[in-house]
């Protein structure tokens, strides 16, 4: 089992908390660096919550995960 797959799994059911967390690491890089990396902050952001298993904007709605959500159209 990998490093990221132990992570998703301890995460489950908590994927509002881990969003909020990713969120304000980003908000917190981009007030030390005056906003300068603030293209780059963003797009780690989206990768991380897209590897954590949802989708920017989507993360923290209740029970759905990256599997539990049927296909998007």
């Amino acid at each position: 089992m990998s490093m990221m797959d132990k992570i998703k799994q301890m995460l489950k059911g908590h994927e509002h908390h881990a969003s909020q967390g990713i969120d304000k690491a980003g908000d917190m890089a981009d007030e030390r660096t005056q906003g300068k990396y603030s293209r780059h902050v963003d797009t780690a952001q989206d990768k991380l919550k897209q590897q954590l298993g949802d989708q920017p904007g989507q993360m923290g709605q209740p029970g759905q995960t990256g599997q539990d959500r049927p296909p998007q159209p």
